[in-house]
């Protein structure tokens, strides 16, 4: 019997580790950045921007397959790619624009998990808890697993995580839904007309994409699918582990903005920030119900802390080809003053505006220079052999490459208004 119960868990444990890598990148994609641009289209414009969703994770698709495939032919991640072929200087470009991004992300991403905490404690302590208590909790939890574990121990831990925010997530689904015509009609692209007193939907349209079609999920990738250990026969693994981490994606992305559209699209409120679905859906959906979509919330936030706060190191190991030891003094004196990032928000009591205009700003550059960057590998016919990109590849590409500079043109517009 115990045998019988040991192999069943060795069976699970192999077939959990196959999407681990697709995993990692639904953790790190979807945060509480992700929820709040989902929960606002939900709220401003219902069900209209859900082919959005559907358009960004078929790019993100498209990418991470292309990436990882590139890994697969050649060996090389990358940025060992960027640094051997074009020139080192794309590499370290990429390290620090990732690298301020993650900063910026991981103060909002504390400030509103801890946010999110407090307006959730007031259901049950008079007045509420303290948002900084909430963040020192969350960050020491995360500095704890990343201290104590290896990077297999990481990958298991975030997919408990996404786990209970992707089944929080779905469950409010089912409570919040609107009618499934609705949904279907979401998925006929079309922009909705401006909402009085608000920005363009253009804006919330490039937040939508640039929340789903994230060049860190394809630089990472490489190197989730180096350490793997995957080579050209693996190339269908590859594409399995993608679908699935695509697909998750959508629907998680797509729950999100229908639990919005079914609530306070349907009452005509309007979101600013993701803590005030608590509040909000308190009366309208029941406590049950804002007590799941919490839970969500706050998932989501810690499993896009795990990759944040790792990224830097990654990328330095990944750039100077060494070895991903995450014991090192160096590594975790990196990781700690990452995470300590987490508390400028509860502390100070204010968003790090310049932090976010500066990332936004190369986040508006990073993008179109991702795509551009593999475009030229893929086609190099002494790396790829027999694998170069094709002409529908080329095509599809050109399309993705459009797709990212009218994301980049409404992020700068976003990041001018912002400034001004």
């Amino acid at each position: 019997m115990q045998s019988e119960k040991q192999t069943w868990r060795s069976k699970l444990s192999a077939y959990v580790a196959l999407f681990l890598p697709g995993i990692f990148l639904l953790g790190l994609n979807i945060g509480t950045g992700s929820v709040t641009s989902m929960a606002k289209a939900g709220a401003d414009y219902g069900m209209s921007l859900l082919w959005t969703i559907l358009a960004s994770c078929l790019t993100t698709y498209f990418m991470i397959n292309l990436y990882g495939r590139y890994t697969l032919v050649t060996g090389e991640t990358a940025l060992q790619a960027f640094k051997k072929h074009i020139h080192p200087a794309v590499g370290i470009f990429f390290i620090i624009a990732l690298t301020v991004g993650v900063c910026g992300s991981v103060m909002g991403v504390m400030g509103i998990v801890a946010d999110i905490c407090y307006e959730w404690s007031k259901t049950i302590v008079d007045g509420g808890i303290s948002p900084l208590y909430f963040a020192l909790f969350f960050i020491t939890l995360v500095y704890y697993i990343f201290w104590n574990g290896k990077t297999e121990f990481f990958e298991r831990a975030l997919a408990v995580i996404v786990a209970i925010m992707s089944a929080s997530f779905i469950l409010n689904f089912f409570i919040m839904m609107p009618p499934p015509i609705e949904i279907l009609k979401g998925l006929i692209p079309k922009v909705p007309d401006t909402i009085s007193g608000d920005k363009s939907p253009f804006l919330i349209i490039a937040s939508l994409i640039g929340t789903t079609v994230f060049s860190g999920l394809f630089i990472i990738r490489t190197t989730l699918v180096k350490e793997a250990g995957w080579v050209l026969a693996d190339i269908k693994k590859q594409r399995n582990d993608a679908i699935f981490s695509v697909t998750l994606m959508f629907i998680i992305s797509g729950s999100i903005m229908a639990a919005a559209a079914g609530t306070l699209y349907v009452e005509g409120i309007q979101l600013s920030k993701a803590s005030q679905m608590i509040e909000l859906l308190q009366p309208l959906a029941g406590s049950f119900a804002t007590s799941i979509f919490a839970v969500g919330i706050v998932s989501a936030g810690v499993s896009s802390q795990f990759p944040n706060i790792l990224m830097l190191p990654w990328l330095i190991c990944d750039y100077n080809e060494t070895k991903r030891d995450m014991s090192l003094p160096k590594y975790r004196l990196i990781v700690f003053l990452i995470s300590l990032l987490g508390l400028v928000v509860p502390i100070f009591n204010a968003q790090p505006v310049f932090v976010m205009i500066i990332s936004q700003a190369l986040n508006a550059i990073i993008l179109p220079l991702t795509v551009i960057s593999i475009f030229y590998l893929v086609n190099r016919k002494d790396l790829m052999g027999e694998h170069k990109a094709g002409k529908v590849s080329n095509i599809i590409l050109t399309l993705i490459l459009l797709f990212a500079i009218f994301t980049s043109v409404s992020g700068i517009k976003g990041v001018i208004e912002l400034m001004n």
